[in-house]
């Protein structure tokens, strides 16, 4: 099976999937606008170091090795879209398609190589790979990320209950994250990203580390904060889940958009394309997130 599918999970426990709500509310002005958006990743000391001979020649030929290795790879090319408050978008692909890619450019974390990306508000990126402060307990960095989402100490108090229990974290709020398994931190990162409503909330596969319980509670915040005139971009190699999260999804394929549309005519295209790529035993997509 190629590595680029090899992850690519149909039927991530879909019985336990909310179903989707397809009652939508009006959708808004545009909250989020990419231009024409090309993000290119320089990779330098590509090249691998020889091995043998004598310490002095492993080092100088290392020096040649690696020198004006560079290597250019184009992560997004020429993307073009436009968001609406009001919708929760799947972004779907293989390995290497260049998904995370354009959720950070979006979230302002990649400047662009060529383009533009125009939002309505702040965003707010949450990501499997978040930082928090590991030495600090989930309290303290409850308090922190809700500072840092503009709550007040008042807020963060009112809140604080809620969030622990979103979570599911019990009594381990007083423990320091270096002691959480990844599934308690990506809840607890999910619990404070959503506890003020963002204008425009990225989730890169926080959700995969959440039981069905979890991922009800998850729907429907999704929910609230669609219903908010807020605006929820979501990557996961889950087809199941991007169908219970989404009303409309877009299909990179090494970095360039193959289909933006409804969910369920876009995510069974994307179905069928990775069926035949497997079918056919092709090697790994030569792209990189």
């Amino acid at each position: 099976m190629s590595k680029a599918t090899e992850d690519i999970d149909f039927e991530t426990d879909p019985e336990d999937l909310p179903e989707r709500d397809d009652s939508v509310a009006e959708l808004g002005a545009p909250s989020v606008v990419v231009h024409d958006l090309h993000v290119t990743y320089r990779v330098f000391g590509s090249k691998r170091q020889p091995v043998g001979g004598s310490k002095l020649k492993r080092l100088v030929a290392k020096g040649s090795a690696y020198a004006g290795a560079v290597t250019e790879v184009r992560a997004v090319r020429g993307v073009s879209f436009v968001a609406h408050h009001g919708e929760s978008i799947g972004i779907i692909g293989t390995n290497g398609s260049g998904k995370s890619t354009l959720l950070r450019a979006v979230a302002g974390l990649h400047p662009p190589t060529e383009g533009s990306v125009y939002i309505s508000g702040v965003p707010s990126l949450l990501g499997v790979n978040a930082a928090l402060v590991k030495q600090l307990s989930g309290e303290r960095n409850i308090i922190l990320g809700g500072l840092a989402l503009g709550l007040t100490r008042e807020e963060i108090e009112e809140r604080f209950d809620d969030i622990v229990e979103f979570a599911g974290i019990g009594d381990a709020v007083q423990l320091p994250m270096s002691a959480y398994s990844s599934g308690m931190a990506a809840r607890l990162r999910f619990a404070i990203s959503t506890a003020a409503v963002p204008d425009v909330l990225m989730i890169d596969e926080a959700l995969a580390t959440g039981d069905a319980a979890f991922r009800q509670r998850s729907k429907e915040r999704i929910e609230e904060i669609r219903h908010a005139a807020g605006t929820v971009f979501f990557v996961s190699h889950s087809l199941a889940s991007v169908r219970a999260m989404c009303n409309r999804a877009i299909w990179l394929d090494k970095g360039v958009v193959r289909a933006d549309g409804p969910v369920d005519e876009v995510a069974d295209q994307y179905a069928q394309f990775v069926k035949e790529l497997r079918s056919a035993g092709k090697d790994d997509r030569d792209s990189a997130q």
